[in-house]
């Protein structure tokens, strides 16, 4: 069997899916540029456990490195391919705009058209809630109209959408785009509200609560975000004919939303946090950010119907084992 070729392997969700993927008795080749967007201590760890299993194999570099990609198609063969690695953070990308430009769009057509070259049979890339944007209609539906982002990483990522149609289309190359909803859980990423905010609280420092505090997170923990990610890349898309005149495309390419289905009050997330840590929080109420939305939340029927899957985990016990974890980590 030809490895698994996974992008971002010592980012949260490429490691998690990473791990699973090797119990489950696939090899996997991870690709990770090892950047220092959050803590490089985080990344290393996780890729320490990953190393520690025979059947992975570790390559450092960056996919926005045309020469260094295809190197890697001529000196390996890939089964599915899983495209985890991107530069992560809405706020971040009103910062550093061609650094999502670098690695989101051409990262994202270095790998894409590799696939192509090898005919993989599948290729399954991280896609984003974010790309909902200024939409009213809740919940999300990947039926909605995404055409109004709301940052630059929502927008690379509504591309990214757009060019591997393309790819299914004119090569017929079986690829499927997977929306996270703010995933969270064990070694998860720094600069997301679940870390700051247990940090926060075991140190008695601050909480930033955007928007006043009316906020609305799909939170889906990040063994339901896996589950999804591997029973989808196990079921590549075909084509099919055009279905009663409706604009839909025929070309193998699905998207699909990975969300709890389930928005939770960042004042309900907080009240979690002091329920488990046995501490009280201090907020500060601060304005919306630029870039951000009110709510998120995730229809999922579509998920369903392709995989029998449905995210499920309660934010109660995914909290809990959050912070277990951290706790164990950190020495907190």
């Amino acid at each position: 069997m030809k490895k698994v070729l996974v992008t971002g392997c010592a980012g949260f969700i490429g490691f998690h899916v990473s791990r699973r993927l090797l119990e489950m008795g696939y090899g996997v080749a991870g690709l990770d540029n090892l950047n220092s967007f959050y803590n490089e201590g985080l990344k290393a760890a996780r890729l320490e456990i990953l190393r520690g299993q025979k059947s992975f194999e570790f390559a450092q570099g960056d996919i926005a490195d045309r020469p260094f990609v295809e190197e890697i198609f001529r000196k390996h063969e890939f089964g599915p391919i899983v495209h985890l690695a991107a530069q992560a953070g809405v706020r971040y990308s009103l910062e550093n705009p061609h650094l999502y430009v670098r690695s989101n769009l051409e990262g994202f057509v270095n790998l894409i058209e590799e696939a192509r070259k090898c005919h993989a049979p599948h290729f399954v890339y991280a896609s984003s809630s974010s790309v909902y944007g200024a939409n009213q209609k809740i919940p999300f539906s990947e039926k909605d109209n995404v055409d109004h982002p709301v940052s630059l990483y929502a927008a690379t990522k509504k591309s990214n959408e757009l060019m591997a149609h393309v790819y299914a289309h004119l090569y017929n190359l079986p690829v499927t785009g997977l929306r996270f909803f703010t995933v969270y859980g064990p070694w998860g990423r720094p600069d997301m509200a679940m870390f700051k905010f247990c940090k926060a609280i075991l140190e008695g420092s601050p909480i930033e609560v955007y928007n006043h505090g009316n906020m609305k997170r799909d939170f889906t923990y990040i063994d339901d975000v896996v589950e999804g990610v591997i029973r989808t890349m196990e079921n590549p898309p075909v084509s099919t004919s055009q279905n009663g005149g409706e604009s839909i495309s025929s070309a193998p390419h699905r998207i699909y939303n990975i969300g709890n289905n389930q928005p939770v009050d960042l004042s309900r997330l907080i009240q979690i946090f002091e329920e488990k840590l046995g501490k009280k929080a201090n907020t500060r109420l601060l304005p919306m950010q630029p870039g951000d939305v009110p709510i998120t939340y995730a229809d999922v029927d579509s998920l369903a119907q392709a995989v029998d899957y449905r995210p499920k985990t309660p934010i109660e016990e995914g909290v809990s084992r959050f912070v277990d974890w951290y706790c164990e980590y950190y020495k907190a």
